[in-house]
């Protein structure tokens, strides 16, 4: 499975203290698990978080799911303790929080180098402070200043960006569009993946379904889960529909015949495609094989 195609449907928070939760992650079909030492984790439970999050990625048996340790933000004094315990178990990537300036994605990439992370092991950061939308351009730009490669995406905390705003988590999240958006462009323009933030109504399906709609919409990767139940929705709402992927396989075939060769655009189907289209439909249809290919 190619790494920059690597479905994102559905990432599910699993707090680090919670053995029980570890193991059941194992078993559950998300794309991916946040196997959490920050939010989720009682203060008094943050060693033994960390210690089991590293076994437990150590011991494996997570099959094709992409394994992100959150650690704590380094400001609290347990983050580079966090670091050093998710550098020795080599998850797929590292998640810190409250990040707010390139300088400290710098720093994050920095410290992952010096306790000797692998060359294969990525940062993630959250998105959830005004400062950081504030300044999410040049957050985004740090992957690509020297040292900051490690840098793949963003996950939005909207519950802490609700916090410190005071702005309210209504339906369609009309006060959060045009954070949601700032993130997104910043992301897109400097190749990063991007997910979208949690929704606290577990008992509310129609209304989960309505915001994972709305964010595959804003063209989000997938979206933070808090609850297993909300893993169907997410991957269902997230993956490209039969009908998009047999489009997109009509419009890559359109483009391969001779005649094609020389058009910047062709009819397909009744609808004006150009060749913009064809990129499209080769990434939906490489995110279609994807998913299979990590359903087994």
């Amino acid at each position: 499975m190619s790494v920059s195609l690597r479905p994102r449907r559905s990432l599910l928070y699993m707090p680090g203290s919670n053995a029980r939760a570890l193991e059941k992650a194992r078993s559950l079909p998300a794309d991916g698990v946040i196997l959490d030492l920050e939010d989720a984790v009682a203060p008094d439970q943050k060693a033994l978080a960390r210690t089991q999050v590293a076994a437990a990625v150590k011991a494996g048996g997570y099959g094709g799911r992409e394994l992100i340790i959150r650690i704590n933000a380094l400001s609290t004094g347990l983050g580079e303790e966090d670091i050093v315990a998710a550098v020795s178990a080599n998850p797929h990537a590292v998640l810190a929080p409250k990040v707010d300036s390139a300088a400290g994605i710098i720093d994050l990439c920095q410290m992952l180098d010096a306790h000797g992370a692998a060359p294969s092991l990525s940062l993630w950061v959250m998105i959830e402070t005004p400062r950081a939308i504030l300044d999410i351009a040049s957050i985004a730009a740090a992957k690509r200043e020297p040292g900051g490669a490690r840098l793949a995406g963003f996950v939005m905390g909207t519950n802490d960006l609700a916090k410190e705003t005071r702005a309210r988590l209504t339906p369609g999240r009309a006060a959060f569009l045009p954070m949601l958006m700032q993130a997104l462009l910043a992301a897109r323009a400097h190749g990063l993946d991007i997910i979208d933030g949690v929704y606290n109504g577990l008992k509310d399906p129609q209304g989960f379904l309505a915001e994972c709609e709305q964010g595959r919409d804003l063209g989000f990767d997938g979206k933070t889960l808090i609850h297993p139940d909300q893993i169907a929705v997410a991957n269902t709402v997230f993956a490209p529909s039969p009908d998009e992927v047999a489009f997109a396989e009509k419009i890559i075939a359109a483009f391969s015949t001779p005649e094609a060769a020389t058009l910047g655009a062709l009819q397909v189907e009744g609808r004006m495609v150009e060749r913009l289209h064809a990129e499209m439909a080769a990434r939906t249809v490489a995110i279609h094989r994807a998913i299979a290919e990590l359903n087994g």
